[in-house]
């Protein structure tokens, strides 16, 4: 069975594919349509990004599950020692509107571990990549999270996030909020300290998150849901619940500021 290390290098030779494709429509106005109960927007773009990692990655481990936004629910998937965990587009949004800032997310899972993972910006030219036990990087180069504290943190979340019945006594910290439109990319983003934390108080898919995760966790941030438990991947509902990725010392200030259960 292939290592995490020889699973990243299979993430990135199939990421670096993957991104020509998608720049081929992006703003030249492909075709997208709403999905199904409100699951958001589709490209013709997400469709043939998800079908050339489905061929490149599944040819080279048949005996992976495979969980992708764009595919149809596989529970097989359930029952494979590893499993790829893929959002070919994330921030399809973005894509729709010709920002840069949309990702091609990809990660191995083994059991409900992360153990590869690979978050690639086609548009940006930035490659963020780790695997179990080894550096996370971009470009190739360490990355590591602030030591912020959380009054005047500049925390990656929705709108929503700031109101206060999700805070204790209804008190907001006093952080900045600001917004990027990838979930991965937020994640990897406080993974490198250019922000102070990622934060999201509602459930979050496996495919939007897998992949940071491990890059988060491998830079030394402390990663967890909103509860603050440990994230565990590839289960039958493939969401996890919510997510805090900041460095040690603020995750557990945001932690104690907020209201769980």
């Amino acid at each position: 069975m292939p290592g995490p290390e020889a699973d990243l290098a299979l993430l990135a030779d199939a990421a670096r594919q993957a991104g020509p494709i998608a720049l081929r429509y992006w703003r030249q106005q492909p075709q997208s349509w709403e999905k199904p109960d409100g699951a958001g927007p589709v490209t013709e773009a997400d469709l043939a990004v998800n079908e050339t990692l489905e061929t490149i990655l599944r040819r080279a481990r048949p005996d992976y599950g495979w969980l992708s936004e764009e595919s149809e629910a596989d529970p097989s998937r359930l029952d494979a020692s590893h499993c790829f965990i893929i959002d070919p587009i994330d921030g399809t949004r973005a894509f729709i509107a010709g920002q840069e800032g949309f990702a091609h997310s990809l990660a191995v899972a083994h059991g409900d571990r992360i153990t590869a993972a690979i978050v690639h910006l086609p548009a940006m030219d930035l490659t963020y990549t780790a695997f179990a036990n080894g550096p996370a990087l971009l470009n190739g180069r360490p990355i590591a999270p602030s030591d912020a504290g959380i009054a005047g943190a500049r925390v990656l979340t929705y709108r929503a996030a700031a109101e206060p019945g999700f805070w204790r006594d209804g008190r907001v910290p006093g952080f900045r909020r600001e917004f990027r439109p990838s979930l991965a990319w937020r994640l990897c983003l406080a993974a490198e300290g250019r922000f102070d934390a990622a934060l999201s108080l509602r459930a979050a898919w496996e495919w939007d998150i897998a992949a940071g995760s491990l890059i988060a966790e491998r830079a030394g941030a402390a990663v967890s849901d909103r509860q603050g438990a440990r994230m565990r991947f590839n289960g039958p509902r493939a969401m996890v619940d919510g997510l805090i990725v900041a460095g040690p010392r603020l995750h557990d200030q945001m932690l104690t500021a907020l209201r769980r259960g």
